[in-house]
């Protein structure tokens, strides 16, 4: 297999020379139409890093909110930058120090804040591990962000075991569909919201139970929930609560669950960042190549970040999108 690659490798080099490196730039904060595809300079990997080309970049409601500048109080960025924060594709250099990926690798990872959507990328070589060999490229770069914050959510901060019932609310999109086959194959029993339209393919993944939110109040046909992943926030986050049973915990990456509602019954709430974590994305890329999970990507090309990204902000989206940067 390293063969192959590294033969891939040297096949790719005379038209990796060639490639004028482009990334997608923000000039300054403000709504998706900031966004513009410009030349940029050619990155170069520092000690611990890894230069990647990439076949694509997973879009993350993260990006929007950074690019809106409601978070530059607590990430401040230098402008212009690139946004993007997971990426897949293939190294084509070693910073001092990586000896643990070779030139040729098909690689992936949740590489920080920013700089994924680009046609290279360098990130440390510890935020990286070999894609799973059962997903495309293309179809990896929708995943470490996703991944790790479902496996996190429920494994970090819900301590999940088996036997357990679990409530997915926005079941359908990168971070839920996730959640619900790591729920699964924890052993918990998995409900889910999501509109109807989603439901088989929810039910595929490993869902036994599915709430259309649109038409059905979840409080009033589940009860005795032991872990709430809330994917949603506001008042869905705050009915929530009335289906937790004592000792039970609300998680969200989304907002800060209500402390006075938690200990009015008996529960616990958490919010937590997703951080980047190699040795929990093997794990997950083992339950990939296992076959025991599956990821529905849409894709779209580089040039059409901005429309990528007004598509994630409105919602409503099945898996991933992700930007082609093959272009």
């Amino acid at each position: 297999m390293a063969d192959a690659r590294l033969a891939a490798w040297h096949n790719l080099q005379p038209f990796a020379r060639e490639i004028i490196m482009k990334a997608i730039r923000a000039q300054q904060y403000g709504n998706p139409d900031v966004l513009r595809l410009e030349e940029v300079a050619d990155l170069t990997p520092s000690k611990g890093q890894v230069l990647i080309q990439l076949a694509g970049s997973g879009i993350n409601p993260i990006d929007w909110k950074v690019l809106s500048g409601a978070m530059k109080q607590f990430i401040p960025l230098p402008l212009p930058y690139t946004p993007g924060v997971e990426v897949a594709g293939t190294v084509i250099a070693l910073g001092e120090g990586v000896d643990t990926f070779s030139l040729g690798d098909e690689v992936f990872g949740f590489i920080g804040i920013t700089g994924g959507y680009a046609t290279q990328a360098v990130a440390d070589a510890d935020r990286l591990v070999l894609k799973p060999n059962s997903l495309s490229l293309l179809e990896a770069s929708g995943v470490p962000a996703a991944a790790l914050t479902a496996w996190q959510a429920l494994h970090e901060h819900a301590a999940i075991k088996a036997g357990q019932r679990v409530l997915i609310q926005g079941a359908a999109g990168g971070v839920g569909s996730l959640a619900v086959q790591l729920a699964r194959i924890a052993g918990a029993e998995v409900i889910a919201t999501a509109s109807a339209h989603n439901h088989d393919y929810l039910h595929a993944l490993g869902a036994t139970q599915l709430i259309d939110y649109r038409h059905e109040a979840f409080e009033k046909v589940v009860s005795d929930i032991d872990i709430v992943i809330d994917l949603v926030g506001g008042e869905t986050q705050a009915r929530s609560w009335s289906v937790l049973k004592k000792g039970g915990v609300l998680v969200s990456p989304v907002s800060a669950p209500s402390e006075e509602a938690a200990r009015s019954i008996g529960a616990t709430g958490k919010r937590f960042a997703t951080r980047s974590d190699g040795k929990q994305l093997a794990q997950i890329a083992d339950l990939f190549n296992r076959g025991a999970l599956n990821m529905e990507v849409e894709t779209m090309s580089l040039s059409r970040a901005a429309d990528a990204l007004q598509r994630s902000l409105a919602g409503h989206t099945r898996g991933k999108i992700v930007l082609d940067a093959r272009e």
